[in-house]
């Protein structure tokens, strides 16, 4: 019988918070495309036709017990670890990049949900019983092997992006679920040693990106030219902005990829700082709520996801604005609920949904 504390406790305040992000998003790519002149449906309709499909999909999530999910989550592991492997060999090529699978009306990008599969195989791991004093080398070996996997497929697209979102969640996930401290101290070390061998194993417009990270203006109309738009779409911003559909940057098309890794620079510049610090707010308090929702868990598969699913969110925020004002090298991440894509959109409400379902039966055990 369905148990009516579960609409009681439904997590008004997450969803909410969502959709008022992903509304500002939407309006925001209104604004970044409306000076394209096309037949084909608008961006920011496709986007909400996303959203809503989205939506749809964390409310339907919600309707069973995610402790099922501990016992699928191989399975769903293994059907995204099949589809990198499609995409690899009948894969859509876009840009030098085969990453996504054509299913007519919409494209799908198996790197996305991967993320969401690796999440649920490391909620089962580390949901376990283990060491108070936490994880040896030792017991780690299995865990790493279900995401180097995947890292591996990724790279070969090649995804850079993607694939270190993949390791952050992991480590977050694994730093969470706690180390020894040897343990960490060895990690670290071999961290530093495949940061430092993994540049050899670079394309070479990824060595470039990151060249040009550190020096933009020593290629300012080739490999550094987005960053300097961006930095200059920002910062034109100003305190309050240029006003809604008035940046200059994006309308006189000097920022590309303005729809999507870029979306951010849009906002920054016709919102300005005080716009930008009401976004920020907005995803420092869902990132909060996601560790909150994590911490009254009712058991640990339910606070690793939630964890993972926050990690997941942080992670895509911290990279796509370090990107966009120069901080980080451009790595092609996308702003969850932001910038547009629909995988990226479903994937992040699958998220969504995940959260809301620990978050309602957090009274169920």
């Amino acid at each position: 019988m369905f148990d009516r504390r579960l609409v009681s406790n439904f997590d008004w305040v997450l969803l909410l918070t969502v959709l008022l992000i992903a509304g500002i998003g939407i309006a925001n790519l209104f604004s970044a495309t409306a000076s394209w002149n096309s037949s084909s449906t608008p961006l920011y309709l496709k986007q909400l036709f996303w959203l809503s499909g989205g939506v749809l999909i964390a409310l339907m999530i919600c309707l069973f017990d995610y402790s099922h999910l501990e016992h699928f989550a191989i399975h769903f592991y293994t059907i995204s670890i099949g589809l990198l492997i499609y995409v690899l060999v009948m894969g859509k090529t876009t840009m030098g990049a085969t990453r996504w699978i054509s299913l007519g009306f919409f494209n799908l990008q198996p790197g996305e949900v991967i993320k969401i599969a690796i999440i649920l195989l490391l909620a089962k791991i580390f949901s376990k019983p283990v060491d108070p004093f936490g994880y040896s080398l030792s017991e780690l070996w299995k865990p790493a092997l279900w995401v180097v996997i995947p890292v591996v497929l990724i790279l070969k697209e090649p995804d850079l992006g993607t694939a270190m979102m993949v390791i952050f969640i992991a480590v977050s996930m694994l730093i969470f679920a706690g180390l020894k401290r040897g343990t960490l101290i060895c990690l670290a070390f071999l961290g530093g040693l495949t940061a430092v061998a993994g540049w050899f194993g670079l394309h070479d417009y990824q060595r470039a990106r990151i060249r040009t990270f550190l020096n933009p203006e020593a290629d300012p109309l080739g490999s550094g030219y987005h960053i300097i738009q961006s930095k200059i779409a920002v910062g034109s911003g100003g305190l309050f902005g240029k006003g809604f559909i008035q940046g200059t940057q994006s309308q006189l098309s000097f920022l590309p990829e303005r729809h999507t890794d870029f979306a951010f620079s849009v906002f920054a510049e016709e919102w300005g700082f005080m716009g930008s610090l009401v976004l920020l707010a907005l995803y420092l308090f869902l990132i909060v709520w996601g560790l909150y929702v994590a911490r009254r868990a009712a058991d640990k598969f339910g606070l690793f996801l939630a964890v993972g699913v926050t990690a997941m969110i942080f992670w895509h925020i911290v990279v796509n604005l370090g990107m966009v004002i120069g901080l980080l090298p451009v790595v092609g991440v996308p702003l969850p609920l932001f910038s547009y894509g629909g995988t990226s959109m479903v994937t992040t409400m699958i998220g969504v949904g995940l959260l809301m379902n620990v978050s309602m039966r957090r009274f169920m055990f």
